[in-house]
Parts: structure tokens; sequence; C-alpha cells
């Protein structure tokens, strides 16, 4: 049972898929932070010193005990992190939709290039010339 799991560790598809979720959660932080950090704050900007993050709609504000304590939490729908999620998606998907189509590109390439002929065909070929040129 090790020796099969070592092999199934050890495969190349299990590695590759390996470094692909690491650097998938890596470019997914990066995003976030690209999107936080420089794209939002313009937009807030022009929206009249918006911070995104902060918008939201409260459903049942927050209750204080007599000490200043939060009692009850506030219930809301924040609806400024989902649209600050939603361009995080937006410039993922994009970025992964121009690495797959960089890539059929170059696959398309390769499928156009003609193939050199097998050699059963060039020989058949030379046979059917000369029997065309015995006629």
């Amino acid at each position: 049972m090790i020796k099969d799991f070592k092999d199934f560790i050890l495969r190349g598809n299990v590695l590759e898929l390996a470094v692909a979720v690491i650097i998938a959660g890596a470019f997914g932080a990066i995003v976030s932070s690209f999107t936080s950090d420089i794209i939002m704050p313009p937009i807030g900007v022009a929206m009249g010193d918006v911070n995104f993050t902060d918008l939201k709609y409260v459903l049942q504000p927050a209750v204080l005990d007599a000490d200043g304590n939060v009692a009850t939490a506030e219930v809301a729908i924040r609806y400024g992190a989902f649209i600050q999620t939603i361009i995080d998606f937006l410039i993922i998907a994009f970025v992964i939709f121009m690495i797959v189509r960089a890539y059929n590109k170059t696959q398309k390439k390769e499928e156009e290039a003609p193939a050199a002929p097998a050699e059963d065909v060039v020989l058949l070929r030379e046979i059917r010339d000369l029997l065309s040129m015995r006629n």
C-alpha cells in the first residue's frame, strides 16, 4: 500500500496539480491586493471618497450593553465586499482567458503544420510513379 501511494504521489500529474494549486492561491492573493489596493481606491475617490469594503446595508444595528460593549453584533448585508470580490473574479477570469487563448493559438499552429508523409506512403508513391511511367 505504501508503494502504491508513493507511485501515486510521484506521478507528474499530481505534482503538477499541487504546483498549480499553490500558484493559483498566490495569484489569487496578488489579484485581491491589486483590486483592493490599486483599483478600488480610485473608484472610491471618484464616487466621493467611498471605501467599498465599508459599504453595507444594516438590517439590525449592534446592541450595546451598559458598559458600551457589543452585546449583540450588527447584522448587515456587506455588498461592498461582494462588489470587490466580483471584481477580483473578473480579473482572474480575464487573465485565465488570456492564458488559455494564447495556449490555444500555439496548439492551432502545431495542428495546421502539415505532417511529413510516412515512409510507406512515400514508397507507395514511388511505386505508383514507376508504374505510371511503364504504361
